[in-house]
């Protein structure tokens, strides 16, 4: 493993890592110009993509596509693990990708092979939802996508392409960096309409690595850590450009969602947060834990101090197997007891 650097300061700049990661993480930063737009070609030739498989992996994994809205072209792909010894209905995990709001699918090989990976560690169906990406679809288009999901889900008029039974008792959302974000807005979202009119499908859990989260005011991990591969200050603001309403700043509720004036609802579910010590969108996501324990719901924080953003996609990182390994007890110790 190669060691970390140091600034003039004798400040760490970036964290012990595998030449392999190291080379993914500077083609990353390569797709981004000086002042944080996206070089989409490059990224477009570099998304390399997976197809579904209804022939299992080594893990005993399928997967297969569903279309969720056929005017929207919103689509998911359904990974099943292999069927459990008894009839116990299994939970589900609803995943939503990153990249910013602006780039990958699910059916970009890191998040086909992640959600292979959770499907099979945490013996749980996922669904890794397709949403509409920015600028052509702006805030709130993805987070439409991600409450269209689960009302598809809750319907259980198109049965999922798996070979047991879910319990939609036990749904769990999650997502890394946008896709944290759109958790939790997925999540505050469900939780407000459940409370109006009552759902088969219960949300029993957010789990959010490393989100997106933000807002006009520069932390000081944002002035620390800028440049930090693979994230720096220019390509989140570029993110939050392409998302947000035009003219909106970064104090739009779709980013800020820390302090005492932000909603959650009642029914908001338990949740998990996974923070990297190099990751320079650490101070918004601790306020974020603050503002949810301000409001007396119950969050449970795993930090990884040598993380960079999206370490979660690497899996020869051992912070990425200790990740999973939180997340699969989380869902153990959420899921429904009826079905458990």
């Amino acid at each position: 493993m190669a060691g970390g650097s140091d600034d003039s300061a004798g400040r760490r700049r970036t964290p012990p890592l595998p030449w392999t990661v190291r080379i993914q993480l500077a083609a990353l930063a390569l797709g981004h110009r000086q002042d944080g737009s996206v070089r989409r070609l490059l990224f477009y030739l570099g998304d390399l993509k997976s197809g579904a498989s209804s022939r299992p992996d080594a893990s005993g994994v399928r997967s297969a596509d569903v279309t969720i809205d056929a005017s929207h072209g919103l689509w998911a792909r359904v990974f099943s693990p292999p069927p459990p010894p008894s009839d116990d209905p299994v939970p589900v995990v609803v995943y939503f990708h990153g990249g910013g709001f602006v780039l990958m699918s699910a059916s970009s090989r890191p998040y086909d092979a992640l959600c292979r990976r959770l499907c099979g560690e945490l013996r749980a169906v996922v669904v890794s939802v397709n949403y509409r990406l920015a600028p052509d679809h702006r805030y709130p288009a993805a987070y439409d996508d991600g409450v269209a999901a689960l009302r598809y889900l809750d319907a259980g008029d198109n049965a999922l392409p798996v070979a047991m039974p879910v319990d939609l008792s036990s749904v769990f959302l999650a997502g890394d960096s946008a896709g944290g974000n759109i958790a939790h807005h997925v999540a505050q979202r469900w939780a407000a309409s459940v409370s109006a009119a009552p759902a088969r499908l219960r949300v029993a859990g957010a789990v959010m690595i490393q989100p997106f989260f933000g807002g006009e005011e520069r932390t000081d991990a944002e002035v620390e850590l800028d440049r930090v591969p693979p994230l720096t200050v220019a390509t989140t603001d570029f993110y939050w450009k392409e998302f947000l309403p035009e003219g909106a700043t970064r104090d739009h509720p779709a980013a800020h969602v820390c302090g005492g004036g932000v909603e959650i609802a009642e029914a908001f579910p338990p949740a998990m947060v996974a923070v990297g010590g190099f990751d320079l969108l650490k101070d918004w996501q601790a306020r974020y834990v603050e503002t949810l324990q301000g409001k007396g719901k119950p969050v449970k924080v795993v930090e990884y101090p040598d993380a960079v953003h999206g370490f979660h996609v690497f899996p020869e990182l051992a912070d990425s197997g200790k990740l999973v390994e939180e997340m699969k007890m989380f869902v153990q110790e959420h899921r429904s007891k009826n079905a458990a």
